[in-house]
């Protein structure tokens, strides 16, 4: 029967070996070997068999040991407990207590196990049917029929996974007795199975009503039921329904079946909208996987990034992580399936809810106890202007404090970039930073979106990060925080700066990763001029340096660059229909329209702080013909924490001095600037020249952002010391902003977005150069002067006195 059974899968299954490297070593080794099959499977040991003779490795079905006529090469580390009962019988299996008894016999006997485990269907991203779909390998007991069935559909895509050799005494403890010292190795064992298979096929969840039940019978939880019945006057049955509720509220209710049909219908979606979705960098989550526990951190650009990213984990053989959404999104039926995709769900503000807090943080610690990705976006919402918004530290706080009570795990944050070429709600968020109200979300929204089916919006690009590990960003803040315990309670001050800390980088490390595709440098580019066109010819050129400038002074090894050249990024614009042709003799003029230009600012936006350091750069030169090296980084270095702040730039105030040289030396090598023979003087080049065009265009990149700047200060400066508070201050330069806009055409949204003033201000705060006084007023003393002459000497006379009429007016 085995030998029939051996043709026949020989005939039918189709498998592949991981690792590839893994014949090669065992082949070398001088001890007995014996594989180890996770469950009792006639079919996995004939694939095990099969491939152990086309890979010329000992075979399982051999005998181990020559004075043992019955012992063969493998065992199960579990069995049926009979025909018709399908538990698993634990105990240690009677093969493995009798290498046991040889070991102890033959104390020069060295047996080694290789665990093995076979996976059928574990590719969905190669299935066609849906029916196949539905047999793929899960943490479920399989029975026979599903076995067959798995055979049959699943069997040509079948793989099957060779673990390092283990030698048997490495497991062995101290304690005296077969079945002890058995019962220690299948545990073991079991451990590294486990292990194994969460990291191919996701952790095992239990049902929903099992963790809400294992989240309430927490000590933290019932100790917040009862401090809810003191305050609230609540019985105790009452308060136990309440802390109920917010759990249910909580809580996903993940389905793999689901999450199978999910993937086939995500990827007949993506086709329709978009050209394809690339994904970057993905050998950084392969590196991860193994071990750790990923907290996915991406930015947030749309709501297709809930079910981009999952949709990308999953089709690259990685289980789907468990996505923090906003209780908007919890909308009928809507909410149903996004909880089975693995959404769980969060208040916007808790409002000191003492309750639903604690619920909250052990539902975290509970999916990150069981081994399970988790996902939210630390940005809080969607942005509105394509820049990063400041980051909400609440989630990273809980996840810190969650790791730090029980360390089970590495924790590793893995941040991800969202490239779009075209965002659904483009038109949304035009409309809501001219000063429309927030769109609800709600079903016949959703209803009105599946309009946009029709529609085109390019390519979308998935890029991932720099990972960083908690534990070593732990370590920087406090070298002795293993030998602590910590509870609810604890409020160690390194925890916030370590928080703070780990949002910075997270942040920094997105905007490393960004994917600049034609739309952003069509964007950043065509913005800069007034009326948003240029000659054909000139914008071929001008897209060729900006492309240059990123090869020649790489702002991060995980940028992704389009490869289309300066005439395939404008035909592409154009396909995209972001781009306006008007003919002329001597040369066609290419431009947008004013709705085109008004989306662009998101995607220039997306992109903005690549270009940030070139072009600030080229901001000294707009209104100076020759300036000092020395008057350069004095510059740089008075509005470079501003601007970093602003657009989460990856270098330090330290790293700046070579920064600032190494970018001066590639715009020197395309000729944008010149310099004297020692580089301590240098001169943008001569007015009428096609480089000092370049230089200018360039320059149009940040101008805005230190209009805006200079634009805040001149209100402070104008009203006085002590005389206005932050509020204040704030709506003024909204107002003046507005009017700026209305007055000389800035047709840019976010020039009058109150938010990056507020953060400016906070920031001039934080580095002591304005002070709260009485009644919150702010005060200021000549050092803000100083950063007003450094703004001055880098704004054009023009651009200064523009900002100085509308100010006194």
């Amino acid at each position: 029967m085995n030998w029939l059974l051996h043709r026949v899968l020989a005939l039918w299954v189709r498998y592949r070996v991981l690792p590839e490297d893994i014949p090669a070593r065992l082949q070398q080794r001088a001890a007995a070997v014996c594989y180890v099959l996770e469950r009792r499977s006639v079919t996995d040991l004939a694939v095990l068999q099969h491939a152990c003779v086309r890979l010329k490795l000992p075979r399982p079905r051999k005998r181990l040991l020559r004075e043992s006529s019955d012992l063969r090469s493998y065992f199960y580390l579990s069995r049926p407990r009979g025909f018709w009962d399908e538990r698993l019988d634990r105990r240690p299996p009677p093969q493995l207590e009798q290498m046991l008894a040889a070991l102890d016999a033959d104390p020069t006997l060295e047996i080694e196990l290789v665990p093995v485990a076979v996976y059928w269907g574990r590719a969905p991203q190669r299935e066609a049917s849906w029916f196949r779909l539905l047999l793929v390998e899960n943490w479920a007991l399989t029975s026979r029929a599903r076995k067959f069935l798995q055979l049959l559909f699943n069997g040509r895509n079948t793989l099957v996974e060779l673990e390092e050799p283990i030698s048997l005494r490495s497991l062995l403890g101290d304690e005296a007795g077969l079945s002890v010292r058995g019962r220690r190795v299948a545990r073991a064992l079991r451990g590294i199975y486990a292990q194994h298979r969460a990291a191919r096929i996701g952790p095992d969840l239990s049902h929903r009503r099992t963790l809400v039940t294992q989240v309430l019978r927490t000590r933290a939880v019932r100790a917040a039921v009862a401090q809810e019945m003191r305050e609230k006057s609540l019985t105790r049955r009452m308060a136990l329904l309440r802390a109920s509720r917010y759990a249910k509220e909580i809580a996903a209710n993940y389905s793999h079946a689901f999450v199978r049909f999910l993937e086939r219908l995500l990827a007949w979606l993506w086709n329709r909208l978009y050209d394809g979705v690339s994904v970057g960098h993905l050998e950084t989550l392969e590196r991860v996987a193994q071990g750790n526990e990923i907290v996915y951190v991406p930015c947030h650009r749309s709501h297709m990034d809930y079910l981009l990213l999952s949709y990308v984990i999953y089709v690259n053989g990685y289980p789907v992580p468990h996505i923090a959404a906003g209780i908007n999104l919890n909308l009928p039926i809507v909410g149903r399936l996004l909880r089975m995709g693995g959404a769980f769900f969060i208040r916007r503000k808790f409002g000191g809810n003492g309750l639903y807090t604690v619920v909250f943080i052990k539902y975290l610690a509970a999916i990150m106890a069981r081994g399970h990705s988790i996902e939210y976006f630390i940005e809080g919402g969607r942005s509105r202007t394509g820049r990063l918004l400041q980051p909400k530290t609440g989630m990273l706080s809980m996840t810190v404090r969650s790791f730090l009570r029980d360390p089970a795990r590495p924790v590793v944050f893995l941040p991800v970039y969202f490239g779009y070429e075209r965002v659904v709600e483009g038109a949304t968020y035009v409309g809501e930073l001219s000063g429309k109200p927030k769109e609800k979300e709600s079903v016949l929204g959703l209803l009105r979106a599946c309009g946009l089916l029709r529609e085109r919006f390019g390519r979308v690009h998935v890029n991932l990060g720099e990972p960083i590990a908690l534990q070593e960003l732990l370590d920087r803040h406090d070298s002795g925080w293993r030998t602590r315990a910590f509870d609810e309670e604890s409020r160690a001050p390194w925890i916030a700066a370590a928080v703070d800390d780990l949002a910075g980088r997270i942040m920094r490390n997105i905007n490393a990763a960004a994917a600049v595709t034609p739309i952003n440098l069509l964007a950043v580019i065509l913005l800069a001029m007034p009326r948003q066109a240029l000659p054909e010819a000139i914008l071929e050129r001008q897209i060729d340096l900006y492309r240059a400038l990123l090869r020649g002074f790489p702002y991060s090894d995980r940028i992704t660059l389009t490869n289309l050249g300066g005439a395939g990024v404008i035909a592409y614009g154009e396909a995209m229909k972001m781009l306006q042709r008007q003919e002329h003799a001597m040369g066609d003029i290419v431009r947008m329209s004013d709705e085109s230009a008004v989306l662009a600012t998101y995607f220039r936006n997306n992109v903005l702080h690549l270009f940030a350091m070139p072009s600030l750069l080229a901001c000294v030169f707009s209104s100076n013909a020759e300036v000092r090296h020395d008057d350069i980084h004095r510059l740089a270095w008075r509005i470079y924490p501003y601007i970093a702040a602003e657009l989460f730039l990856t270098w330090s105030e330290e790293q700046l001095p070579a920064v600032v040289d190494g970018v001066l030396e590639c715009m020197r090598r395309h000729g944008l600037i010149q310099s004297s023979d020692d580089r301590s003087v240098w001169r943008r080049p001569q007015p009428a020249s096609g480089e000092a065009m370049q230089l200018s265009v360039l320059a149009q990149a940040t101008i805005q952002t230190i209009e805006r700047y200079y634009l805040a200060i001149s209100q402070l400066v104008a009203a006085g010391s002590g005389e206005l508070t932050q509020s204040v201050l704030e709506e003024r330069c909204q107002l003046n902003a507005q009017r700026m806009g209305m007055l000389y055409g800035l047709n840019s949204p976010e020039f009058f977005d109150r938010t990056l003033f507020e953060n400016f201000i906070d920031l001039l705060r934080r580095r002591g150069v304005v002070r709260s006084g009485a009644g919150g007023k702010l005060e200021f003393d000549d050092v803000l002067m100083r950063v007003a002459a450094d703004a001055q000497f880098v704004l054009r006379e023009q651009i200064r006195h523009s900002i100085l009429q509308v100010t006194h007016s």
